[in-house]
């Protein structure tokens, strides 16, 4: 690992290129000159109040140039960040909380109307005493807490940059995934060290994204596959120029094998890439097969995969330094358990599902991926998510929630579903219930599907 200022390498690769376009932060272009520029001025600002190595720092905002500089900045200065966007499920004073904060930054609008609030923490827990001891900066990610309290992921943030010392080619993308994702952070890493173009948002909405992808000639889209789900179902390749998209990445989520039929048919001539990481130990280089399927080539430097008794195990060369709240999920190889269900073909692999998604019918297993898979595929079927619920008989049903594109009798979409479900599955994974859900109601703030109660967040 090399000794210079942390990410010191990617901050000169910014000064390379001073007047090339950076962000475009919701229309108005922003140079890498100006990038660095914020750059300075958040470590001026920072210096002021005291803030250095070994501090941890809760940064909330959603993405603008300015919070990146600032996040630039508390690397550059051995600090741990912990990044919050203003939608997130984790409270922020739970943040606070189990990171051990000393400051906590609201970012607004620029530097000039950020708020700086010392919390009178210390870090003292061993991990991050230990980043602090070797200078090193953090990243503390949460995961969402959807099955248990959520767990804090500290990463060393100099690790976590050090693949992209290899500079990938230069892209205009859209910033999809949230800063407080891990995916989120790796999209900005890899776009600036190519020295790219982030386009911006204002909402993650079908229109506003359509929109931006035209204005600014977007060439890579990196989504999930519920907003895919979206995407496909709206027609907006009919209002919109989508010409200039190369290439979309999706992840995070199982991809229905419906939705993706839809984009080769929609885009013949894109890229359609499936992605895979996990906070813990990052993102993998991955390949998709080129039949159509969703089986994947996953690997690249850094990273060995098993499977053992059909999960997927890995072990990661940058793999977090574990969890601030949680006992180390590392097994003594080194390898982490992704809770994923995988089936393989070769060399490819493909996700089946979180075994805590997992329905179990007497014993008899259903991923719910499967059965919305078939349900999608029915006309006038907008979304759909499918769960589990409590039985005293099979220890569990399986239960979909369905939106419409357009009103439908509840006992004629009940009959069009399960018939569909009970000519392509078995007995046991044919829903013994089917509800109407609003769209909106089944997918979460992060875009990913939401199976459970109409309460329950995903």
């Amino acid at each position: 690992m090399t000794t210079e200022t942390p990410l010191q390498f990617l901050i000169d690769r910014l000064a390379e290129a001073p007047e090339r376009v950076a962000f475009a932060d919701r229309g108005r272009p922003y140079t890498y000159g100006t990038l660095l520029a914020d750059v300075a001025a958040a470590d001026a600002a920072l210096g002021r109040r005291g803030i250095g190595p070994g501090d941890c720092v809760v940064l909330v905002g959603d993405y603008s140039p300015g919070i990146v500089g600032l996040l630039l900045a508390l690397a550059r200065r051995g600090c741990v960040v912990a990044p919050l966007t203003p939608a997130s499920v984790i409270e922020r004073e739970a943040v606070v909380r189990l990171s051990e904060a000393s400051w906590v930054i609201a970012f607004g609008g620029s530097l000039a109307d950020a708020t700086f609030e010392p919390t009178g923490r210390r870090a003292e827990h061993p991990l991050l005493r230990g980043l602090a001891a070797r200078g090193a900066p953090g990243l503390l990610l949460f995961s969402s807490g959807s099955t248990g309290a959520p767990k804090a992921i500290l990463h060393d943030l100099a690790r976590v940059a050090e693949k992209f010392r290899r500079r990938p080619p230069p892209m205009v993308a859209i910033a999809f995934l949230m800063l407080d994702h891990f995916g989120g952070v790796n999209t900005i890493l890899s776009i600036a060290s190519g020295l790219g173009t982030v386009v911006t948002v204002a909402d993650r909405s079908v229109e506003t994204v359509c929109r931006a992808i035209e204005a600014h000639r977007v060439e890579v889209l990196p989504a999930t596959p519920s907003f895919l789900n979206l995407l496909v179902r709206a027609g907006a390749e009919r209002a919109h120029d989508l010409g200039s998209l190369r290439r979309i990445t999706y992840g995070t989520e199982v991809m229905p094998q419906a939705t993706l039929d839809r984009l080769r048919a929609l885009f013949p001539s894109l890229t359609l890439q499936q992605t895979y990481g996990l906070s813990e130990v990052g993102v993998l280089r991955s390949r998709s097969r080129e039949d159509g399927s969703l089986f994947m080539r996953l690997g690249g430097d850094g990273f060995e995969l098993q499977v053992r008794d059909g999960r997927l195990w890995i072990r990661s060369a940058y793999a977090m330094e574990g969890y601030l709240n949680a006992p180390s999920p590392f097994d003594a190889e080194g390898f982490f358990d992704t809770q994923d269900r995988v089936e393989q073909d070769g060399e490819w692999l493909r996700v089946l599902g979180r075994v805590t998604d997992l329905i179990n019918v007497a014993g008899q297993k259903v991923y719910p991926a499967e059965v919305e898979e078939i349900i999608l595929d029915l006309d006038n079927v907008a979304d759909v998510a499918v769960h589990g619920e409590r039985n005293a008989l099979l220890g569990q049903v399986v239960v979909a929630r369905v939106a419409t594109r357009d009103p439908e009798p509840l006992a004629a979409l009940r009959a069009r579903v399960r018939a569909a479900c009970a000519a392509r599955l078995a007995p046991f994974k044919v829903p013994q219930k089917v509800l109407l859900a609003p769209p909106g109601e089944l997918v979460s703030t992060r875009l990913k599907k939401r199976r459970g109660p109409a309460a329950k967040e995903a």
